[in-house]
């Protein structure tokens, strides 16, 4: 969460130092990267987690999935390469081709760090994994924050100089891929003693078996990716904004105002990260269910509390993002709601990933998929990017519907769906509440009142779990 964090942070430095066009362009580029980070991991870290807990020889599965990650890597970066032309007619984007080879090296880069920083969390070293993470992104702030504020003014200071000789006025985005680059190449370097671990051994039959259980979950990532980022993609395509700048301007204000759901992205990520190998290893046990139902309580009373700190006090919030993305704000609390539902769907996909039976994953995945494409095609030329933020949320309540109802039907969890829905119901009506009673209170005051209301009735609700925390427990008992 902290990496994460960190990382957006540069969200308000970059609306800032960027124009709305080019902030369209850079998230464009890193609306496809996540395609291919998908197909160049092909599902292998998912695969690792699952077959190292089942082998016994755990370093034969990680130098397998090491070397396959290897030559997979370098195949596809070079036909990414020997496609770049055709990647940047699909983005639009033919007078900045060589972002797409920048990309290509954050990708490959990257995809080569996947298997290392797995085992690190298989292993459970949290700390090693959070040092490296944490060192990669603060290399990248500074990276960035040296290529457009420090390096204009040495160069402005002495245009003859080396840093005069190393500045491009003209490179506009491109620092920020030169800053990632970076950024990949050095945790790269940190993870070098788990690198060297890898030796050449390879089990032609183990790999078969991998690839059969890792492919589905590519498909369905890939599928995915469709939901979370090629909305940007099809409103560089749909928009009815006007002019190729007009276009990208829109999207940059839709992207900016998406990271102001940062915290529940955060918390999901982290979520994710901590999970998967934690059900896998709680799957042989026969209080599993129950285990799983008590995580998606509580993380479904996370999910909430984020909602309401970040749409009650969307005023101060707002500054997160320069003032020229401000025109995208009302989209905000309909990209919040999305997320919560695409965070409790990796929740309750824990029945397929356990089972070894990836498929109904992917086909859950596959459906979202179509009805993204579907109504962002209906949607985007009459409403734009607003469009893009409701397509979001129908998507990702119709997948968790989906995983629910087909998870019950093959491995039934005790799901709280009553308590559930009343805390879910109650954040609404807090929510539009505060919506009432901004107009006569200020914002600080009518949010502060409803926030602690509704805290206030989830300890009364949940004073077991309350009890159970270290700290706040024995506040509460005494």
């Amino acid at each position: 969460m902290a990496a994460r964090f960190l990382n957006y942070l540069l969200t308000p430095f970059l609306t800032y130092v960027l124009t709305r066009e080019a902030y369209g362009e850079m998230s464009l580029v890193y609306a496809m990267i996540p395609f291919f980070n998908v197909l160049f991991n092909h599902g292998m870290e998912t695969t690792y987690f699952r077959f190292s807990n089942q082998q016994a020889d755990q370093n034969k599965v990680f130098n397998v999935v090491s070397l396959s990650l290897f030559i997979t890597t370098l195949l596809l970066s070079l036909l990414m390469y020997a496609g770049k032309d055709l990647l940047t007619g699909v983005l639009k984007l033919e007078d900045h081709p060589q972002l797409i080879v920048w990309a290509i090296w954050i990708i490959a880069l990257d995809t080569i760090t996947v298997i290392p920083f797995a085992r690190l969390r298989n292993e459970g070293k949290p700390l090693k994994y959070a040092l490296i993470r944490v060192s990669g992104i603060s290399i990248n702030i500074i990276a960035v924050l040296f290529f457009y504020a420090l390096l204009p003014k040495l160069a402005s200071e002495n245009p003859n100089s080396f840093w005069g000789r190393l500045y491009n006025p003209h490179m506009g985005v491109g620092y920020v891929f030169i800053a990632n680059i970076i950024q990949s190449a050095c945790t790269l370097l940190l993870l070098s003693p788990q690198l060297l671990q890898i030796k050449f051994e390879w089990d032609s039959k183990l790999w078969k078996q991998m690839l059969i259980y890792g492919l589905p979950i590519m498909v369905a990532g890939l599928a995915g990716m469709i939901n979370e980022t090629f909305d940007r993609i099809m409103l560089g395509w749909l928009s009815t904004a006007g002019s190729e700048d007009a276009i990208r301007a829109e999207i940059g204000v839709y992207s900016a105002c998406y990271k102001l759901s940062i915290f529940i992205t955060l918390f999901i990520q982290a979520f994710r990260m901590g999970a998967e190998p934690f059900f896998f290893k709680q799957a042989g046990g026969t209080q599993a269910p129950h285990t799983y139902a008590k995580v998606m309580r509580y993380f479904f009373i996370t999910l909430c509390l984020m909602f309401l700190f970040i749409v009650l006090y969307i005023d101060l919030w707002k500054y997160f993002i320069d003032k020229k993305m401000w025109a995208g704000l009302s989209v905000v609390p309909m990209l919040l709601l999305a997320n919560m539902c695409l965070g409790i769907y990796y929740n309750l996909s824990v029945w397929y990933k356990i089972s070894g039976n990836t498929k109904p994953g992917m086909i859950i995945t596959f459906l979202g998929a179509f009805v993204t494409l579907v109504l962002n095609y209906l949607l985007i030329p009459k409403w734009g990017y607003i469009g893009c933020a409701w397509v979001t949320f129908i998507c990702y309540a119709f997948m968790m519907v989906l995983c629910w109802y087909w998870g019950q039907k093959v491995y039934p969890v005790p799901y709280e769906i009553p308590r559930l829905s009343r805390y879910f119901m109650l954040m609404l009506l807090t929510y539009f509440a505060n919506l009432f009673l901004a107009q006569y209170l200020p914002w600080y005051i009518s949010g502060s009142l409803l926030f602690a209301l509704y805290i206030a009735y989830i300890i009364h609700r949940e004073k077991e779990m309350v009890r159970s925390l270290p700290v706040i427990g024995r506040l509460f008992r005494k």
